[in-house]
């Protein structure tokens, strides 16, 4: 082949890598800041009612209106016998509060006072956009206004997954006043999953991202900023958590074929008020599945003793070399946890591989894929 019509062939495939990697970083924008919905029905409501009345507890709506003017909508659900603290459940992409069902019955049981609320462009909240945390973090804030105002609660505490879970961590540095905080499977940044989602479809690694489909990804930050104003490059966990003061404890699947592990990890290393639980064999959001009973130890403890003890003897366990591992398993289930389970209320139970959640009223096996 002479020397031209290689150049000429070159020039095609060049060509042709660009307009596949703009064509791709397009649709790789809207399709990300535009996730499909799950619809929340009127039978998903009863359910969940009659459930919270299993466990004696009263659900109400609320919602709030956010300052671009978007209405948002969650439950608030009260028991009984309240201990006088507030929890507040944040679902991932993809998905609505009802996601959160499971977790929301094991914290009912032990008396929190729990708010599931649908993230924008999620359920039946409004917003045309989901922007894992460039406007979430802010609404986060002010349901804890107004969970605090309504409740009265001594503390707050915060548990989200996945997306729920990264944009639970940024809303600290917006100034929302939570206690503690518990994320399962949050991301690091937006750029570092962008690259992961890269290599995902071929079995390979973030390096594809960074390489291969670069420009792809750089498309479709660009497309995001100069088509719909939103700076992708702000949406970082990781950054937030350091400049944060709120105790963090960070649960992450050791084999989350999601989002895999290391975005803890570098979480982890920058914030000094971090616990990391890695949990073996367990895939995204899968802790719970994979160590139920741990789960629901750590999760009970890190919400009702003052978790910046956790910490300082998580530091202590770094500095001699041992592991980031504080509490130590349980064996054995609560009694409240088993009253549920009497009640036949199936509490925060979920096959490992679920990305989206499926619970005694999550049964329309909806799946969401987080970013």
């Amino acid at each position: 082949m002479r020397p031209s019509r290689r150049f000429r062939w070159l020039i095609f495939f060049l060509f042709l890598y660009l307009a596949v990697s703009t064509v791709g970083g397009i649709f790789l924008a809207d399709g990300a800041l535009r996730p499909a919905r799950r619809v929340l029905t009127e039978q998903d409501a009863v359910r969940f009612q009659q459930s919270a009345a299993a466990l004696h507890s009263k659900v109400e709506n609320v919602s709030l209106s956010a300052p671009d003017r978007a209405v948002l909508h969650g439950w608030l659900v009260r028991p009984e016998r309240w201990n006088g603290n507030a929890a507040m459940l944040l679902h991932g992409v993809g998905d609505n509060r009802l996601g959160m069902t499971g977790y929301a019955q094991l914290l009912l049981a032990h008396g929190f006072t729990v708010l599931l609320p649908d993230a924008r462009a999620h359920g039946e909240s409004g917003g045309t956009f989901a922007t894992y945390g460039l406007l979430e973090r802010d609404d986060i804030r002010d349901w804890v206004t107004l969970l605090r105002d309504q409740t009265g609660a001594r503390c707050i505490y915060g548990l989200g997954e996945s997306m729920g879970a990264a944009q639970l961590l940024q809303s600290l540095a917006a100034g929302a006043q939570f206690c503690a905080v518990v994320a399962e499977s949050p991301f690091a940044n937006f750029r570092e999953i962008a690259y992961d989602r890269m290599g995902q479809p071929f079995g390979l690694g973030p390096w594809v991202g960074r390489t291969v489909l670069r420009p792809l990804v750089e498309i479709a930050f660009l497309r995001a900023r100069w088509k719909y104003g939103f700076d992708m490059t702000r949406v970082s966990p990781e950054d937030a958590v350091e400049q944060a003061h709120v105790p963090v404890l960070l649960i992450h699947g050791a084999v989350d074929s999601n989002i895999p592990v290391r975005h803890s990890r570098r979480i982890h290393r920058l914030a000094a008020l971090t616990v990391l639980w890695e949990v073996p064999g367990a895939d995204h959001c899968g802790a719970i599945a994979a160590a139920p009973h741990e789960f629901e130890s750590r999760i009970l403890e890190w919400f009702t003793r003052d978790p910046r003890l956790a910490v300082h003897a998580n530091r202590l366990q770094r500095a001699k070399g041992l592991p980031a591992f504080v509490y130590s398993s349980r064996s054995r289930t609560s009694g409240s946890t088993e009253r549920a389970r009497r009640a036949g209320i199936h509490v925060a139970s979920k096959p490992s591989s679920d990305i989206a959640r499926t619970t005694a009223i999550n049964t329309n096996g909806s799946r969401g894929v987080a970013w």
